[in-house]
């Protein structure tokens, strides 16, 4: 099969209860990856991605290790059939990780482990209720940005660039609501996360990751990886260490990422490996001509020659 495609990895809240329950049932290798998942956590990841409970699988220190394993699953799976290496990869925060594993820049065993730690880190640094996410939807970013600037009632700030009319504010309540104020009459989603990701809030839980990701082995990409903060190719194990410690505080450019591959890689299949399809919706949004699919069981990757004509 002729095959030129960009391997996407999603980020946290595409968990849900049952995912990857059928690489395992029919691939003994979807078991070992689950079973080195297992291993390194100390705990039956597993059985959370297969039986929840649901409250517990959405925990951030476990959905970001779930999240992770499921994608790596779904990519060696399909690496095992096709066995076509991707032009590039990209993965939407937390999935930045299982896009290094992808490129053999970090290994599976210490991704899992690191993903788990963020998690933790990010839920320790706000309090559960203290802070929260909303998505701006039809506005343009320099509207939010202009509304951000005047916010006098705690934190508020630009959290990831998703698309057209898509941009997540994070802060504290307090901010949130000065925000919601100044964009009166914006169509604005609240969003059911634990934690107010990638915004300045973060700060304890960027100074914890430093560490740990200064002791994992980094290796040097084997495809190009586009890192979240800089919308652009990393290679190199210092450059890999600096995006994803900037990442935790820092904006996620995913529009921007998305129009610098499709500009890259005219001709490529972008193709989300993981449970759900959000990276997919979204990439369609930023660019309608994009030949987008995602692989997110078993099937799809048995299907996957017919799905693409």
């Amino acid at each position: 099969m002729d095959l030129k495609y960009i391997a996407l990895f999603p980020g946290q809240g595409s968990q849900y209860v049952g995912m990857g329950k059928n690489a395992w049932e029919n691939s003994d290798a979807a078991k070992e990856i689950f079973r080195r998942a297992d291993e390194s956590l100390g705990y039956s990841l597993s059985t959370l991605c297969f039986e929840g409970p649901e409250e517990e699988l959405t925990a951030t220190q476990n959905s970001q290790p779930a999240i992770l394993t499921v994608s790596h699953v779904y990519y060696e799976l399909f690496m095992d059939r096709y066995g076509i290496t991707p032009l590039a990869a990209a993965g939407h925060s937390l999935g930045e990780y299982t896009a290094l594993v992808a490129a053999s820049a970090l290994s599976f065993k210490d991704a899992v482990s690191i993903v788990h730690k963020r998690g933790r880190y990010m839920q320790e640094a706000v309090p559960r209720g203290e802070g929260t996410m909303v998505a701006v939807l039809g506005k343009p970013l320099e509207e939010v940005e202009t509304a951000l600037a005047q916010v006098s009632n705690g934190v508020a700030e630009v959290a990831n660039i998703n698309a057209p009319g898509q941009v997540i504010v994070a802060g504290d309540i307090g901010g949130i609501e000065n925000f919601k104020a100044l964009m009166e009459g914006a169509k604005i989603r609240e969003l059911k996360v634990s934690a107010p990701f990638h915004c300045s809030l973060m700060e304890p839980a960027r100074k914890a990751m430093e560490g740990d990701i200064h002791k994992a082995e980094f290796c040097r990409c084997s495809f190009p990886v586009f890192a979240n903060v800089t919308a652009d190719a990393e290679y190199e194990p210092e450059e890999i260490r600096r995006n994803l410690i900037e990442q935790i505080t820092g904006r996620v450019r995913w529009h921007e990422t998305v129009e610098r591959l499709s500009g890259e890689y005219p001709n490529a299949v972008f193709i989300e490996f993981g449970p759900g399809r959000v990276l997919t919706g979204l990439n369609k949004k930023i660019n309608r001509k994009l030949k987008a699919i995602n692989i997110s069981s078993f099937e799809d990757i048995a299907l996957f020659e017919s799905r693409i004509q």
